[in-house]
């Protein structure tokens, strides 16, 4: 890996999603209205969590957690997006760029993470659920969360690390909306063949792992619930899983796509796409997903807004 000689390079322009000026307003409406579903609906999960006693579970403590990711993850990426639409100069320094990716990584690989302990969290409550409150002690879920955070905190300074220490002097255009880690190896007049398995590695050992974990538990949740004798306890059974199976699909199979192939094999376009699900659209569906069909939220929701009203 060469040394890279930051003084070639002090910002760098990021193309966007398109070059089509006719498209810069109505995308800034749209991406403006994401985010704004977003502000409101991981923050209002947040605040429900916290403020209603009977969310006060492991299930719920790592939605908490996940809708935090959910909302870090967001406020990294769109705000200067939303800037970009408007303006004529798309810059950002090069220290700007390289906080901006690190920790979009932080909080990805955390919600990665999540994702797998919340998976693990459902196996101990419905294999083993007179085990449950002991299992899942309120210590156990901080270290947990504490070890996803932690995780994603060096994971992601170790490809910052890998990223920036490359020579950009060929160009300084990122064909993206945000400062990621593909099209900057792209731009890179350095050998970044290290870098590319170092980063490819350490990806595929987090996704690996967390998704055998989520594989695994939902192997032998499917078994119990299977040999439940009452349809409606199966019933019940599945449906504390649906929501959390929802979101896994649709995180996973973005990450996959986006990051565990070769850069060789990378596509502008159908990369941006896959940025914007993984990115913007995925944090602002899971508190959907996680609300529309949990009698739980619905309830605590609607004892706030009685509470609220009430009080009014």
């Amino acid at each position: 890996m060469e040394e890279g000689n930051h003084s070639e390079v002090t910002e760098f322009f990021l193309s966007g999603l398109t070059n089509r000026p006719e498209l810069q307003v109505p995308l800034f409406g749209v991406f403006l209205l994401i985010y704004g579903i977003t502000l409101l609906g991981n923050g209002g999960m947040i605040l429900l969590i916290t403020i209603d006693p009977r969310l006060h579970t492991p299930m719920y403590f790592f939605l908490r957690n996940l809708s935090f990711c959910d909302l870090c993850l967001s406020s990294i990426i769109s705000p200067k997006m939303l800037l970009n639409f408007l303006a004529e100069r798309k810059s950002i320094s090069y220290t700007a760029c390289a906080v901006q990716m690190y920790l979009s990584f932080v909080f990805g690989e955390a919600e990665c993470l999540l994702l797998a302990v919340m998976a693990y969290d459902r196996y101990v409550a419905i294999c083993n659920p007179l085990l449950y409150t002991v299992t899942m002690s309120r210590h156990l879920c901080k270290q947990l969360v504490a070890g996803a955070y932690a995780v994603g905190v060096v994971d992601s300074m170790i490809y910052m690390c890998c990223t920036f220490r490359l020579s950009f002097c060929s160009s300084n255009i990122i064909n993206h909306f945000f400062c990621d880690i593909p099209p900057l190896l792209v731009l890179s007049c350095s050998d970044t063949h290290i870098n590319e398995i170092v980063i490819f590695v350490l990806m595929s050992c987090i996704t690996v792992i967390s998704f055998m974990t989520v594989l695994l538990s939902y192997v032998y949740i499917t078994s119990t619930i299977l040999q439940i004798c009452s349809a409606k306890g199966r019933h019940k059974a599945f449906s504390t899983c649906t929501f959390h199976l929802t979101a896994v699909v649709l995180f996973y199979g973005t990450l996959l796509f986006m990051y565990l192939r070769p850069i060789s094999s990378y596509s502008m376009d159908k990369d941006k796409v896959a940025s914007v699900f993984y990115m913007l659209v995925i944090p602002m569906l899971n508190p959907l997903i996680y609300s529309l069909r949990n009698m739980e939220v619905k309830d605590a929701l609607r004892k706030a807004m009685n509470k609220l009203l009430t009080n009014s």
